[in-house]
């Protein structure tokens, strides 16, 4: 397994950043928060970890060891794949998700993308005595890097797509939100979208 990645980074895309390594850009794919902690040109640490398939090798890379270690936890439960708990780290902050899994707050668990009543029970029963609830939630978040201002909707909508939503739900979930906040970034307009798909549910 790919354990981290350390390089300068060459660019940042809406779901992935490009980062040197040995003279070789990695496409590492990421939560909006993370990538949004990277800037171009500066060099980047990230605890990664790869995926195997058939047909592709994907990495992914985290803002720490503990959001890869969700990551990784989330897909021992049946039916939770890679996109699923992509999704799930971008929606739910680290202590967020801890304390919905040990208390069984359905209700915080159904916001994810994809994630039903019954799925949540799911997570609940297999994940609940295998994470530890944060006894405080911590305060701040990662700041956002600015994006572009042209292309910001048709760039969120197919990330959105890439997560495995089709196209008329994603365009109209960012729509919603582009009405009510018109200057949101991507990331920020990707993050507040998922949300609203998870709800819709």
């Amino acid at each position: 397994m790919i354990h981290s990645v350390r390089g300068p980074v060459l660019g940042i895309g809406l779901d992935h950043a490009v980062v040197e390594v040995g003279g070789v850009g990695l496409a590492v794919y990421a939560t909006p928060a993370t990538l949004g902690g990277l800037r171009r040109g500066e060099e980047a640490r990230l605890p990664t970890t790869l995926v195997v398939r058939e047909d592709s090798l994907t990495l992914y890379g985290f803002a720490d060891a503990e959001e890869r270690e969700l990551f990784l936890l989330l897909q021992t439960v049946s039916g939770i794949g890679t996109r699923l708990a992509l999704a799930t780290i971008a929606v739910l902050e680290p202590d967020t998700l801890r304390r919905a899994l040990a208390d069984g707050d359905l209700a915080v668990l159904t916001r994810i993308p994809g994630v039903g009543r019954k799925s949540a029970e799911r997570l609940v029963v297999e994940l609940r005595d295998k994470v530890t609830a944060p006894v405080a939630v911590p305060a701040g978040a990662v700041a956002a890097a600015p994006a572009p201002v042209l292309g910001v909707r048709e760039q969120v909508v197919e990330a959105l797509l890439g997560l495995g939503f089709t196209q008329r739900p994603a365009e109209q979930a960012v729509d919603a939100v582009l009405a009510h906040a018109p200057d949101t970034d991507a990331r920020d307009l990707l993050r507040t979208a998922l949300s609203s798909l998870g709800r819709s549910r």
